[in-house]
């Protein structure tokens, strides 16, 4: 059972009021409602009735409330004696990264993050590529690094998974409506890509010289949002990783055969400190798993 799902029935219940509730744990409405649903689903009935004013609990949500309720104080005081023991009181963590994974992959963890450790804020650090990521963390940038896993790496590095890189085209596309597809299908095309120096750039180049072609530029850009909205108003297809598509994008997203893979690591200069470990726990808790564990299936083929 998803503590966050317990933390947000119990909000609704106190509230009194989804509106309430969903101000109180800090995450909109729609998204509070799909928590329940899910948290429904699990248990197999409805919690919460829905009234012209307010709400009222079921027969069910009555009898979980008071267990619910304990297993989310629990957790509050299990959370502040770590932050006592580990010295998380305040300050930030400064998280090394590079552009694309500052939107696919660290607002999961900071998601988790701030929910344990509220008086902590995060800073980040971006990179267009790896290498320049990797010279600034071993000359003292950053309480940890997320990126491209660096070979050779001298101080603390864990594997964090595979993300997998997919092509944004727009829906009118003819091969939109394609489950998957080969690059060499898009070798005639003029494509959105990355400028040079970009981490993107020589996986996406070195993707389409395995293939047989290299890319025809239309139009070049630093940011991985820029190049997906760019791709779907038509200006030529883009490749970047899955994570950073957003779901409410207007164009077609397509997975490529054979993949297009890239591993993960979490990294720091010598050996973890509370601080840094305690962010790379709450990465492995996050949500950013889910994407990951299709592409780690895939790269295990």
């Amino acid at each position: 059972m998803n503590l966050r799902h317990l933390r947000s029935f119990v909000a609704i219940a106190e509230e009194g009021s989804f509106t309430r509730a969903a101000r109180r744990v800090g995450v909109a409405q729609p998204s509070l409602s799909q928590q329940i649903r899910t948290l429904e689903a699990e248990l197999g009935g409805p919690l919460i009735e829905r009234l012209p004013r307010g709400i009222r609990l079921t027969a069910a949500g009555r009898a979980l409330l008071p267990e619910a309720q304990a297993a989310v104080r629990a957790t509050e005081r299990a959370a502040s004696a770590a932050r006592t023991a580990l010295g998380l009181q305040a300050g930030e963590v400064e998280v090394a990264t590079l552009l694309s994974m500052a939107v696919g992959v660290v607002p999961h963890a900071a998601a988790v993050w701030l929910d344990r450790y509220p008086q902590i804020g995060i800073r980040m650090r971006e990179y267009t590529h790896h290498t320049l990521l990797e010279e600034d963390v071993r000359n003292g940038v950053g309480d940890l690094a997320i990126g491209p896993s660096p070979a050779g790496w001298p101080g603390a590095l864990e594997p964090i998974g595979w993300e997998e890189l997919v092509v944004v085209l727009p829906l009118s596309d003819p091969l939109a409506g394609s489950r998957t597809l080969r690059l060499e299908q898009l070798a005639d095309r003029h494509w959105v890509l990355f400028q040079p120096g970009h981490g993107l750039t020589e996986v996406v180049e070195g993707a389409c010289r395995r293939a047989g072609f290299q890319p025809h530029v239309s139009v070049r850009t630093t940011q991985v949002e820029a190049a997906t909205r760019l791709a779907a108003s038509g200006l030529g297809p883009t490749m970047v990783p899955d994570n950073v598509v957003s779901p409410g994008l207007a164009a077609a997203v397509v997975r490529l055969d054979p993949p297009v893979l890239r591993e993960l690591a979490a990294y720091t200069r010598e050996e973890w400190s509370p601080l840094s470990e305690a962010f790379l726990a709450a990465l492995r808790d996050s949500s950013w798993g889910t994407g990951a564990a299709r592409a780690e299936a895939l790269a295990a083929r």
